[in-house]
């Protein structure tokens, strides 16, 4: 028995070199003294690399808070409301996630004067579809202005002054509600875009919701507000069966 548990070990030892500290020549000089033999095992990416792809993700973060910045000043100081929306919005509320893109809702009234806008500030603008969104771009970074979205959902009265106010590197952003944004995120996913279910299910998890709001802004929706409010009570998120029951009456009761 003691013959076979040696000969186990050895043979464990010179199947990996590292655990006896020898390494070999041709990964040698990514080795650093922070790395166990277990992990460096694994680790076949020089160290120049990681901090060049670093580098990178650094400079694109900038740029985005960059041109976030000028694109909420621009349209600030031209007078237009609107808020921001996207996965930047439901990361401020629910679970942090990134973004590569900046979303601006605004009234489809304002959308043409606030493409002008952009392109007084140095953007390059197009009106891409004139049912529901313009764009703007500006050093890699892409600004959509929404005016519609889908299931007819507009930036209305409600919808502002129900708005709220977050930070954001040092920004101050005004965004919709989590109810607004769980009705949106809910109404929008396709298969394509999985993300925005479960940006919903993070909100309802984690933000403190007016029930009775929700229900209102959610009849816009009611059948798909109803499945993510049953999805995500079978996941364990506290929905108060009274919501769920009155969103169904309101759609099957006769």
């Amino acid at each position: 028995m003691s013959t076979g548990s040696t000969s186990i070990r050895s043979s464990s030892a010179r199947a990996n070199p590292f655990s006896q500290g020898q390494f070999p020549a041709s990964i040698s000089s990514y080795w650093r003294p922070e790395f166990s033999a277990t992990a460096y095992y694994y680790c076949t990416i020089a160290k120049r690399d990681i901090l060049s792809v670093r580098r990178r993700e650094a400079a694109a973060d900038q740029a985005f808070t960059n041109v976030l910045r000028e694109a909420v000043e621009a349209v600030s100081h031209a007078g237009f409301p609107f808020l921001v929306l996207g996965g930047l919005a439901s990361a401020l509320v629910g679970r942090p996630r990134w973004t590569h893109d900046i979303d601006f809702l605004v009234r489809p009234d304002d959308a043409r004067d606030i493409l002008e806008v952009f392109a007084r500030a140095g953007f390059t603008t197009e009106e891409t579809d004139p049912v529901w969104i313009y764009k703007a771009f500006k050093d890699d970074i892409m600004v959509d202005v929404i005016f519609m979205v889908m299931g007819g959902i507009y930036l209305d009265d409600q919808m502002q002054d129900r708005s709220i106010e977050r930070e954001y590197e040092g920004l101050r952003l005004r965004i919709p509600s989590p109810e607004d944004q769980i009705v949106i995120k809910g109404i929008v996913h396709r298969e394509e875009t999985s993300r925005h279910w479960f940006d919903a299910l993070a909100i309802l998890g984690r933000a403190e919701l007016d029930w009775e709001y929700l229900l209102r802004r959610g009849r816009v929706g009611a059948r798909r507000i109803l499945a993510l409010l049953i999805y995500a009570q079978s996941s364990d998120i506290l929905i108060p069966d009274w919501v769920i029951r009155r969103l169904y009456d309101e759609i099957y009761a006769q």
